[in-house]
């Protein structure tokens, strides 16, 4: 079973969380709080400016601090949520290590490999430091990765991905391949073509006009086993764009939620992830995600029944959880520290090579166990 995505442990009890910064990532954990307020609570967000801190207040009804010490002595919760600017990042998180405070990093927890080197240095043997990667935890990917380690196509040999950037779909194509930290060889290159971009994060632009949008492809080979990431600029908003998944092994593959495998020597049969989705035509349950299931059996249950989320939000409010039964010394490390950074040092051997031209080796890193 991958780091992150085993089965819950013990019951379910309310999980507190402080945040440092204000921005866009920070705010996804307020609205999930505000939404899960039996399940989630923010005691307090740190930002630089007493005009943030009034829009914290006045539109979360969240309290807000100039520093740690602060949120820490009002009401000190599970963990601290490190939600700032990528540079500052590792000096966040060298401060509430050093207070002894449980930390969840947002991605990536570095800006670079020097970045990487020094914050696992200093921190790294703490074992303090999370790091907010949901992709294993989202639904469809949390069924397929059940599926994958189940055995039922054999041996995972090969990854396929078009969905998501760099660290993320490093993340998702380490943890179905169930690679660990062993090295790889990223060969990436990046090509242009005209797209119509209808869509961005802010809202529909109204201009239907192609305009050149980069596509980068890399293999990373993990000696034997390979990775094949495919990603278009926007890819996660252009509605033009799908996103596709293909894990195939020894005895069969994945492909989307489609599987097909082999039973006997002469023997193929197919099956289908099916998601239990209600609220739709004339079900009257509400609009909600029961499970998944595969041939009867269910490989994902949702554990946040009746809220209505959606994918990526089930994602982030069940590692917002995890990392809090983590802290308290309920449940194992939802996504360490060294499970980060080894999602960015290969993410970084992608830009990399197509800076280069060249295929570029990963080396073998403090962080690996």
């Amino acid at each position: 079973m991958a780091i992150g995505v085993g089965p819950r442990v013990g019951a379910t009890e309310l999980t507190t969380f402080g945040i440092v910064g204000s921005g866009w990532r920070g705010r996804f954990f307020l609205r999930l709080a505000a939404m899960l307020p039996d399940r989630l609570r923010a005691t307090g967000v740190v930002t630089r400016s007493v005009e943030a801190g009034a829009r914290v207040l006045r539109d979360w009804g969240v309290p807000d601090f100039r520093t740690v010490d602060d949120l820490l002595a009002r009401d000190r919760p599970d963990y601290v949520i490190v939600a700032v600017p990528w540079p500052v990042t590792p000096v966040a998180t060298r401060e509430l290590v050093a207070l002894g405070v449980p930390v969840l990093a947002e991605t990536p927890p570095a800006p670079d490999l020097d970045g990487l080197r020094a914050l696992w240095s200093e921190v790294g043997a703490s074992g303090l430091v999370q790091v907010a990667e949901q992709y294993l935890l989202m639904p469809g990917h949390a069924a397929r990765l059940t599926t994958v380690h189940s055995g039922l196509i054999g041996e995972p040999t090969s990854v396929q991905l078009s969905s998501t950037h760099l660290y993320h779909a490093v993340s998702l194509i380490r943890g179905l391949l169930g690679v660990g930290y062993r090295p790889a060889t990223v060969d990436a290159r990046a090509f242009t073509a005209p797209l119509a971009n209808p869509l961005t994060p802010d809202g529909w632009t109204g201009d239907d006009t192609p305009k050149p949008t980069r596509t980068t492809l890399a293999t990373i080979d993990f000696d034997g086993v390979m990775g094949l990431y495919d990603f278009t600029d926007n890819q996660w908003w252009n509605p033009l764009r799908t996103r596709r998944i293909v894990v195939r092994g020894s005895r069969g593959e994945l492909v989307d939620d489609r599987v097909v495998r082999l039973v006997d020597p002469s023997t193929p049969v197919e099956s289908v992830l099916v998601r239990r989705q209600t609220g739709l035509d004339l079900n009257l349950e509400g609009l909600d995600l029961k499970h998944i299931s595969l041939d009867g059996k269910v490989v994902y249950r949702n554990p946040f029944v009746g809220s209505g989320l959606s994918d990526d939000d089930l994602a982030v409010a069940d590692l917002a959880e995890r990392t809090g039964a983590w802290a308290r010394n309920e449940a194992p490390a939802p996504y360490p520290l060294a499970q980060g950074c080894q999602d960015h040092l290969i993410s970084l051997a992608i830009e990399e090579s197509i800076a280069t031209g060249a295929p570029v080796r990963t080396s073998v890193e403090d962080w690996v166990p």
